[in-house]
């Protein structure tokens, strides 16, 4: 008997690029983009609140690659939000299109929407020919600093987030800062939560200027949100391509901080509730659980919580209370789901400071209850 192990890896590049009307014109970023790669073909998948609200955007985008080095084929106009995810129809129709086109592993699918399209899409490049490049333009503040950035794509399936997808470096990000003035302003605030993440997992200066700007950045100030972006998305850029396990093959993701709860508590509403509201209070808890637990400074909790509450961010939601047949919180259910989705034991991670986290392997179950019980207290009087 004989056993070979073969090293192997396959390097990439991850294209991240801030610009302003990348379809204008006398914008060269996307024509060198595209004409790097040699391919020839395009299509492009155009989310419809984005198409709705760049009315001109469809012909914009034609124009441009018409005088570019790549040829497009058609252009699609489909719905987006979370529901694009909840089954597996906009995944067939890109998997349809790429037949029907002749769309090549060399050639582009050009995605323009949220992260809830850009999954959808992505999932079917991702799997068309084992992979087809893709473009990526997040549209809004939860996918230009966080998810679009990143390397997974995925739809929902059996009651659980992104249960169907894949690891798919982009062939490139494009953040398009002129996207984000039709966002509605609530939900573009609410997007700014990964920001705040990323700031406490990994860099306690950021953290300083988000306390420091958080005003600023609760009105969507421009200077204040293109900057806060930009830092967010390069963090968790930075995480992806050099932290050593850009597709999760470990039991620890420092960048899901408060994402247990978040992914159990979208489960909980039907999905209603969205993403970013689900993050500030899975991430809201975490806090809570991190100084209960002795790993936190309450004087920290306290800066965290101003700037939660500058910023407009859910510090709790209801299904936090949702009971099981059994009688216990459902919401405990999510952390063998989150162990579960990544393999391994389970591990979350909690805060010791602003920019300093660790790696815990278990979770008290009553610890979690007294903390849903004090944030239930603290909305009361809040809201009341």
């Amino acid at each position: 008997m004989e056993r070979f192990d073969l090293p192997l890896s396959v390097p990439f590049t991850h294209r991240v690029c801030f610009t302003h009307d990348a379809f204008s014109a006398g914008n060269p970023l996307l024509r060198e983009i595209l004409a790097e790669g040699g391919g020839r073909r395009a299509l492009v998948y155009l989310e419809e609140a984005v198409a709705e609200a760049w009315p001109t955007l469809p012909q914009l985008i034609t124009d441009y690659l018409s005088a570019s080095s790549v040829q497009l084929h058609s252009l699609h106009i489909m719905p987006g939000a979370e529901v694009c995810k909840a089954d597996d129809n906009l995944v067939r129709h890109v998997w349809d299109q790429i037949e029907r086109e002749k769309i090549d592993r060399h050639s582009y699918v050009l995605c323009l929407g949220g992260g809830a399209f850009l999954d959808a899409v992505g999932f079917g490049a991702a799997t068309a020919h084992r992979g087809v490049r893709l473009v990526r333009f997040p549209t809004t503040t939860l996918s230009q600093d966080d998810s679009g950035v990143g390397v997974k794509n995925g739809i929902n399936a059996f009651g659980k987030k992104n249960w169907i997808g894949s690891f798919s470096v982009p062939y490139a990000v494009i953040n398009d800062f002129t996207f984000l003035h039709s966002q509605d302003p609530e939900i573009s605030r609410l997007g700014l939560i990964e920001a705040i993440k990323v700031a406490l997992v990994k860099d306690a200066e950021f953290f300083s200027w988000i306390e420091a700007n958080a005003t600023a950045l609760a009105t969507l100030e421009k200077h204040a949100l293109e900057e806060c972006i930009q830092r967010s998305a390069l963090w968790h850029a930075r995480h992806i391509t050099l932290g050593g396990d850009p597709f999760e093959m470990g039991s620890s993701r420092p960048l899901d901080f408060g994402h247990w709860a978040a992914h159990k508590l979208e489960q909980l509403s039907g999905f209603a509730l969205s993403h970013a509201a689900a993050v500030a209070v899975g991430l809201w808890l975490d806090v809570c659980y991190s100084v209960k637990s002795g790993l936190l400074r309450e004087s920290d909790a306290c800066r965290i919580k101003k700037v939660l509450e500058t910023m407009g961010m859910p510090m709790f939601d209801p299904h936090l209370l949702e009971l099981d047949a059994s009688g216990e919180l459902a919401l405990l259910a999510g952390l063998e789901e989150f162990r579960e989705h990544l393999g391994g034991r389970l591990t979350v991670l909690l805060l010791r400071a602003p920019g300093d986290s660790t790696d815990v392997h278990h979770m008290d179950h009553g610890i979690i209850s007294g903390c849903i019980k004090d944030m239930q207290k603290c909305n009361n009087l809040v809201t009341g």
